[in-house]
């Protein structure tokens, strides 16, 4: 390989199943650029300015290759209506539902992404980020599937009632959340965004059985994603994604955010040529590692997916948590630059 690739380019080579120069590296940061800004996690998360300038700070200091505009997921239930709740370590979460009866889903509008505050927010933090990476680094945006976001807009106890009591009025809201999450997609690339992950929790067979998940979320899935006019990576944030590989390779994907749980080197096999694989450093273990068991996970992880190209390292969910030490962060940084250099040496396989 002759010299450095660009982020950008050392992914484009990975989604492509081709060896890159290296392992590319995506730590996914949300609320940690508040520590590096001296802010509070609310504050941080007030103006697309600090969220920018975070991003741009992190990937100075550990040398990934992404930056992504996801703040939260529950800034999309905002769109519908819904409360966030925020903490001072740890990720806002959603509130009080915005669909509080479901016989409240036949006269639910979707929300338009222009008359969105928090969606906007998002855009904004795109086009900040993008004036500063242009194309030499991707920018990685976000949406919630159709499929698992009715757990922040009703109450996970409400929707599955819905799921298995009331089809037609599932269907119903199906149809308003997709209408949703491809608007929101696609609003993203237009802004400037590489491209987005789909998360979808409940796809996992962790979270719903596979039979109703292909009669459901798989038909969602597959009516979903081929109308955003980007690359798609569905994430499944921390669920196991094996049992569903061949159904997420057929639902339009490039790729998929894998669990911790997951048997990575039999994931590789069953996806290769049809999904990329991401993942899988235990985000919770993490806060407890030490530099030196963060550059055994690194070295696991490459030796299980690596081989080939078709890999992207990162941790299980999505999401770095706030209290990981910048030690250890450091250390996957330099660990996947030692054993990650292709053609990889026979000591990390």
């Amino acid at each position: 390989m002759a010299g450095e690739m660009t982020p950008a380019e050392r992914t484009a080579a990975a989604l492509r199943f081709e060896e890159p120069d290296r392992v590319p590296l995506f730590l996914f940061f949300t609320m940690y650029g508040a520590k590096e800004l001296g802010l509070s996690i609310r504050e941080y998360f007030s103006r697309p300015e600090y969220v920018a300038a975070g991003q741009l700070r992190l990937l100075k200091k550990f040398g990934g290759d992404c930056v992504t505009s996801f703040c939260y997921a529950a800034s999309e239930v905002e769109a519908w209506g819904g409360e966030v709740i925020f903490r001072d370590d740890g990720p806002p979460n959603a509130g009080r539902p915005p669909i509080r009866e479901a016989d409240e889903i036949e006269a639910l509008e979707v929300p338009t992404v222009e008359e969105s505050p928090s969606l906007l927010f998002g855009l904004r933090t795109i086009e900040l980020l993008k004036r500063e990476v242009g194309d030499d680094v991707p920018i990685i945006g976000s949406v919630v599937s159709p499929f698992s976001l009715p757990v922040i807009q009703m109450g996970f106890d409400a929707y599955i009632d819905l799921l298995y009591g009331e089809p037609d009025l599932f269907w119903k809201l199906m149809a308003k959340n997709e209408e949703f999450c491809v608007r929101w997609a696609n609003a993203q690339f237009e802004a400037g965004a590489t491209a987005v992950t789909y998360a979808d929790p409940l796809a996992s067979t962790d979270m719903t059985p596979l039979d109703l998940y292909r009669r459901t979320g798989l038909v969602v899935a597959k009516r979903t994603i081929p109308r955003i006019r980007g690359d798609v990576a569905t994430g499944l944030a921390s669920a196991r994604a094996l049992p569903v590989i061949d159904d997420l390779a057929g639902t339009g994907s490039v790729g998929v955010g894998v669990s911790t749980f997951d048997d990575l080197a039999a994931l590789k096999r069953q996806s290769a040529g049809r999904l990329a694989v991401i993942g899988n450093l235990n985000a919770i273990e993490m806060c407890r590692w030490t530099p030196a068991r963060a550059e055994t996970e690194v070295k696991r992880a490459i030796a299980a997916a690596g081989p080939g190209g078709g890999f992207i390292l990162s941790d299980n969910h999505g999401e770095i948590p706030w209290q990981v030490p910048g030690s250890v962060l450091l250390a996957i940084s330099a660990a996947v630059r030692k054993w990650g250099a292709y053609p990889l040496e026979e000591a990390s396989l």
